[in-house]
């Protein structure tokens, strides 16, 4: 099921899509690092993003999020024209990451570190929050017991005063999924969220990315490595191999396709 560039990138992208990308591209002087990519990301669904490392995957996340600026093609979220916008408008309209490395604030706690992400969506500025005005001190009791709800959710609700850099790796993860989330997104990108975890972990990891996606109604865009979760939890997946798209479908289509196969999936297939 090879996916030719040009006839993904003629397509159009229907405006029911949280997001649309489309005949997306990025070139680092002469490297093309993402090659004219399209695709749609549909309400509610948990979309993977596959393909060796070096493929664009990540660089693909930066220009979704506004981190790098795309030399060609367009991003849409929910219907909007988000190319070129800067992160924090970005993150403002609704989407929010997770990195490949965790990017936590290890000297914080838990809470500290979720609640931190919960600002941009409070309105009381600097001087009212100085002089702990009532609607100050209201918005950081709302902030905070959000921040809670929110370590409830990804399984840390019993350790918020403990250092971000004293979790293990995979509750590093949690932690910043909880980060995320407190962002309040309608899209949400996970980067190998599952990377450094064992079996157990990774079987926690995806039961979790299902909760979330139900009880927030979340959209959920996926990079990940590991081929057993990917395709469990996706509902659709794209692979990218040298900054191009060569398939798209359904995760029992993508496994079978030769041209999948030949670049990345191996004997997992």
């Amino acid at each position: 099921m090879s996916v030719p560039a040009a006839r993904v990138a003629n397509g159009a992208t229907p405006a029911a899509d949280v997001l649309g990308v489309d005949a997306l591209t990025c070139r680092f002087g002469g490297v093309i690092a993402v090659s004219e990519v399209s695709f749609g990301v549909r309400p509610g669904e948990v979309f993977g993003l596959i393909g060796p490392n070096g493929a664009g995957k990540t660089t693909l996340f930066n220009l979704v999020t506004g981190l790098t600026t795309p030399t060609g093609g367009r991003l849409r979220y929910q219907g909007r024209d988000i190319t070129g916008l800067p992160p924090h408008r970005i993150a403002a309209l609704g989407i929010a990451r997770t990195f490949q490395n965790v990017r936590l604030f290890g000297e914080l706690s838990a809470l500290q570190n979720v609640m931190i992400a919960r600002h941009v969506r409070t309105t009381s500025g600097l001087v009212s929050g100085v002089l702990g005005l009532p609607s100050a001190r209201a918005e950081e009791r709302v902030t905070r017991q959000r921040a809670m709800a929110l370590l409830e959710l990804v399984g840390l609700a019993d350790r918020p005063d403990e250092q971000g850099r004293n979790f293990s790796y995979g509750d590093q993860r949690r932690l910043e999924i909880a980060r995320a989330l407190a962002l309040e997104p309608q899209l949400l990108l996970l980067d190998e969220p599952a990377a450094g975890m064992n079996s157990g972990e990774k079987r926690g990891l995806s039961e979790l990315i299902r909760d979330v996606r139900a009880r927030l109604a979340l959209t959920i865009l996926l990079i990940e490595h590991h081929v057993p979760l990917v395709m469990d939890l996706c509902d659709r997946i794209a692979v990218l191999n040298f900054g191009q798209l060569i398939a798209l479908g359904p995760p029992a289509a993508v496994q079978k396709n030769a041209a999948v196969i030949e670049a990345y999936l191996g004997d997992e297939a």
